[in-house]
């Protein structure tokens, strides 16, 4: 199997005698570290207006983490093309491929809360539509080889060469976040890579991989089990207290995340992974939280269910020292385990 980093930073406001920065500054570290200790990637959400100094800007962030490492591969998961001019997107994520010695993994989505598409007074119903132009205009972005124009329905450019150009040809690989069959078959249709989120039960993981797989072979494209990314939350503990303590902060943050994502009317768009019924069930089916046992039999599980690519994402450590120890860990008494096993068939 291999392994990855998903996840955020917090930047959040205080006073002079607060640094705004050092949570930033710490979840660079960290990705330093975590490339040292054998992380094939990292991938970094986009969020707005959240209050919590979440990460909004994560081009810049990844821009400044490859400046900080050499291999790890840098990944977004995932920039929501509905609130982005495509063409400056494009230009944006090309500069970071071609500084970064062609490392970017470039995930996209439609987007899933209500609150964001509010304050960028984009009607949520226009999101698929807006999703389909903008990819469609950052292909065309990446791969012209002479100047070209758009009319569309929500961008317009005229005559435009878009520099500089991406070091991966023809483009960087594209990684969509997709949880519904319709989704998933069009992302294997498409030719393009799948993000499986970190709330999904590995049942729900077993059946989105099989729907994948059956479209991809279907489309007359070898398989691939390193073609999908399956995120989940860890936390490497010995004590049931401090595995208790650590499950109610993620249930704590999954709570804001559904209030962030409710509409007026109460619909609950619960994100890509679609994770519906009760949050703390939920929960617990999904997280990998314990001891290095626990945590490998929970790995063994995904392996089983055809997993071959695992995005880790530490949040429920609580950050700091904590998150650095149980990284280590992780790459010392879990990963060793699974970094030679193959995946099962997903059937």
């Amino acid at each position: 199997m291999q392994f990855g980093l998903f996840g955020s930073a917090a930047a959040r406001r205080g006073g002079p005698e607060f640094d705004s920065a050092e949570g930033f500054r710490d979840f660079i570290d960290y990705n330093v570290e975590a490339e040292a200790l054998g992380f094939h990637s990292t991938f970094v959400v986009e969020h707005h207006f959240t209050g919590y100094g979440q990460v909004s800007a994560t081009i810049n962030l990844l821009t400044w983490l490859g400046a900080r490492t050499r291999h790890l591969r840098l990944g977004t998961a995932v920039m929501v093309l509905p609130w982005h001019n495509p063409v400056l997107l494009a230009e944006q994520a090309a500069t970071l491929d071609l500084l970064s010695g062609g490392r970017l993994a470039f995930g996209i989505g439609k987007g899933y809360r209500y609150n964001e598409f509010k304050g960028f007074c984009v009607p949520m119903e226009e999101a698929e539509a807006r999703f389909d132009e903008a990819l469609a205009v950052i292909l065309k972005a990446w791969t012209a080889d002479e100047p070209f124009s758009h009319r569309g329905c929500y961008w317009q450019f005229d005559n435009i060469v878009v520099e500089p150009p991406t070091a991966q040809q023809p483009h960087p690989p594209i990684w969509t976040g997709a949880g519904s069959e319709r989704s998933i078959r069009r992302v294997a249709a498409q030719g393009y890579n799948l993000l499986l989120g970190q709330y999904a039960s590995p049942e729900d993981v077993a059946r989105s991989i099989a729907i994948y797989k059956a479209e991809t072979l279907a489309q007359g494209r070898a398989w691939d089990p390193m073609r999908v990314a399956v995120t989940r939350a860890f936390f490497v503990c010995d004590s049931n207290a401090e595995r208790e303590e650590a499950m109610e902060r993620r249930l704590a943050n999954r709570l804001r995340q559904l209030r962030l994502a409710t509409t007026p009317d109460g619909t609950v768009h619960g994100g890509p992974d679609r994770a519906s019924g009760d949050p703390r069930a939920v929960n617990e089916a999904s997280a990998m939280y314990g001891t290095p046992d626990h945590i490998a039999e929970r790995l063994e599980r995904l392996r089983a269910a055809g997993v071959g690519y695992v995005l880790i994402n530490g949040g429920g450590s609580g950050g700091g020292a904590r998150g650095r120890q149980s990284l280590r860990r992780f790459a010392r008494e879990v990963l060793p385990a699974f970094a030679e096993a193959p995946p099962q068939a997903a059937e």
